[in-house]
C-alpha cells in the first residue's frame, strides 16, 4: 500500500538526508557533487578523496568518489590515483585497501594533472619567429 502512495520514496529520501548529515549537509553535498548517494566507505587515498560502494545500485553507478573538500567545486578527476581508478571502473573487484598495489622501483609517484593551473609547464622559445605580426601605421 505504501508503494502505491509513494510513501516508500519519501521514507527513502528522509533516510538519505539523515545519512548525509541533515538538510544543510545534504544541500552542500548536492552543490559539490550533484548527487546524494548512501554507500559504504571503502577507503581513502593520499589526497583525501573518499571512495564508496553500494551494490544495490546498477553496475557502473555503484562505485563513486567524493573529492576532498580542499578542491571545493573545482575538483579534477586526475586527482584519482591509478589504483583507485582501476577499482572505480571495475577493472578489479578488490580495492587497493585490501590488495595493495605492487611497488616497483621504476613507478613514478602519483601526480595530479596541472594543465590549466599556474603550475603547468610552459615552454619558451629562443628562435626568432618567421612571421611578424602586422602593426597598422599611425595616422599623422
Amino acid at each position: 500500500m505504501a508503494g502505491y502512495l509513494g510513501l516508500d520514496k519519501i521514507v527513502k529520501a528522509i533516510n538519505i538526508i539523515k545519512a548525509n548529515g541533515g538538510i544543510g549537509a545534504s544541500l552542500y553535498k548536492l552543490y559539490r557533487i550533484d548527487t546524494l548517494k548512501v554507500g559504504t566507505l571503502v577507503g581513502e587515498d593520499v589526497n583525501g578523496n573518499k571512495y564508496y560502494e553500494d551494490d544495490k545500485l546498477m553496475l557502473g553507478r555503484n562505485r563513486w568518489v567524493v573529492y576532498h573538500p580542499k578542491y571545493g567545486v573545482d575538483y579534477d578527476p586526475s586527482s584519482v590515483s591509478a589504483e583507485w581508478f582501476g577499482w572505480l571502473h571495475h577493472k578489479t573487484d578488490q580495492p587497493p585497501t585490501k590488495v595493495p598495489p605492487k611497488n616497483y622501483p621504476w613507478i613514478a609517484p602519483f601526480q595530479e594533472n596541472v594543465t590549466g593551473t599556474e603550475d603547468a609547464y610552459t615552454p619558451y622559445t629562443t628562435t626568432k619567429p618567421k612571421i611578424e605580426a602586422w602593426v597598422p601605421p599611425k595616422k599623422q
